[in-house]
């Protein structure tokens, strides 16, 4: 189930939040979520649901057998063996599909006498596992300090606003809420519109970048510079605006119910460095590398050359998350070289800034990177990513066919809200003094979000809507 399906909006969503609110026990309210959350994953497929039982049962008994110092080392070892060893297994089985079939992540393993098992893996099973690991190594370090039974800990993993794509929160962080929290009329109204807002963002300014990428790396005719330089910028919008859109609708569903979940943008492409942009671009899942691979990998502590080699190794690991794929692996590697050459100071960053013209050349050469990394990301094959860089470059060859796919796509529509777009990407609208504070104001805002829910209604209803890409990781 999506979060923009018309089931989800007018009647799952709708039935659990008012159920929630008009019961004021917490325990029961936390049990309401709890369910909600078996019976969101329940509507992809029962496998799925009956193996998230399974992992986290597993999970929260090798985590109870850490708090009590039972062997807790191997526990915590073997918890999180189990995770990455199922994660593993399922991004194995779907490269293999796509490697058989050629078409899909769907394969058939077994004689035709036998009945058909689909290998696709769970929905959202890389997040669920990554809270997996992060709760039995928490329990490790604070020595069983994370305590809550197992309700809690399960609430806490299917919590269907953060399942198919987080963001990362930590049990650490989640458990206290589960105690007490505040639940009023203004917050939820704030979550209602931070809602919106992210929908809005991944119907009309991913919908339009990505109706211009598609069509680049479809390659429907020859790539040249103009179009190769098309499809990289807007995949780098529409990658931007269909994750952080669907953070935005996970944040403000949480804050809807009164709980707090952790952010996971801050304008990415405002970053001078490629250390800074992972600093500000899916900073949950940056955190979670950073605590559990990173820093037990020796961080910053055992001199300048290990620090990069332990950074090339972390982003080199994080494009493995994303799929056994060489593009992915491509993508991991390169941030992991830049980030590492930064440390080094071979790419000595910080020292160009010190004038105007030193900080545009650190900032254009973070945008550089980042969008050359994405071209990688985003092509179907290592191939067609060298090609389309190359073309970035090169591509001085334009063809009649090259100018009318930019005609069909550049329609005035589409033009508008690529603007739009690349001004909500840099934080200067939030630099205006605006008085929040202003009734005037909150009238604006909360008149301005019904009349984007509306928009929104009618864009679903034309057919306007895409899945989520992080919802395949």
């Amino acid at each position: 189930m999506s979060f923009d399906s018309a089931f989800f909006l007018f009647c799952f969503f709708p039935v659990v939040f008012l159920l929630y609110v008009l019961v004021r026990n917490e325990k029961a309210r936390n049990a309401i979520l709890l369910i909600s959350g078996l019976v969101f994953y329940s509507l992809g497929r029962l496998f799925d649901l009956l193996l998230v039982l399974l992992l986290a049962g597993l999970t929260y008994g090798l985590g109870r057998l850490i708090a009590r110092g039972r062997r807790a080392k191997a526990a915590m070892i073997g918890a999180a063996a189990l995770n990455i060893g199922v994660l593993v297994f399922f991004k194995t089985i779907e490269r293999l599909a796509v490697r058989l079939t050629g078409s899909d992540v769907w394969t058939r393993l077994f004689f035709a006498s036998l009945s058909p098992v689909e290998f696709t893996a769970p929905l959202g099973i890389s997040f669920f596992a990554f809270k997996c690991v992060s709760y039995a190594v928490d329990t490790y370090r604070e020595q069983g300090k994370t305590g809550g039974g197992f309700g809690s800990f399960l609430l806490y993993a299917t919590f269907f606003p953060e399942i198919v794509s987080g963001p990362l929160s930590r049990y650490r962080d989640f458990a206290p809420q589960l105690a007490g929290r505040t639940v009023t009329a203004e917050r939820a109204a704030q979550g209602f519109c931070r809602f919106i807002r992210g929908l809005s963002k991944k119907l009309f300014l991913a919908g339009a970048a990505g109706a211009v990428a598609d069509a680049v790396f479809a390659g429907a005719c020859p790539a040249d510079m103009r179009l190769a330089w098309a499809g990289a910028i807007c995949f780098s919008l529409q990658l931007f605006f269909d994750f952080s859109g669907y953070s935005d609708m996970a944040i403000g569903l949480s804050g809807a119910f009164g709980f707090t979940s952790p952010e996971n943008f801050n304008y990415p492409y405002a970053a001078v460095s490629v250390t800074d942009f992972w600093r500000r671009w899916h900073m949950s899942l940056s955190a979670w590398f950073r605590d559990y691979v990173y820093i037990p990998l020796g961080g910053n502590r055992k001199g300048k050359l290990r620090t990069a080699l332990n950074k090339f190794t972390v982003f080199a690991l994080c494009g493995l998350w994303h799929g056994f794929g060489l593009t992915y692996l491509l993508w991991g590697v390169w941030h992991g070289l830049l980030a590492g050459l930064e440390s080094l100071k071979v790419l000595d960053v910080p020292r160009w800034r010190g004038n105007k013209a030193g900080a545009a050349a650190s900032h254009i050469y973070t945008l550089l990177a980042v969008v050359l990394g994405f071209v990688m990301f985003r092509a179907e094959s290592a191939g067609q990513g060298f090609f389309l860089i190359g073309a970035l470059f090169t591509g001085f060859r334009f063809t009649p066919a090259g100018t009318a796919l930019l005609l069909r796509a550049f329609d005035g529509r589409t033009v508008f809200l690529l603007l739009l777009g690349l001004l909500f990407s840099f934080p200067w609208l939030d630099r205006l003094p605006w008085r929040r504070d202003a009734g005037w104001f909150r009238v604006l805002r909360l008149g301005l979000y019904a009349a984007l829910f509306v928009l929104c209604l009618t864009e679903l209803a034309a057919g306007g809507f895409t899945p989520f890409i992080y919802a395949r990781f």
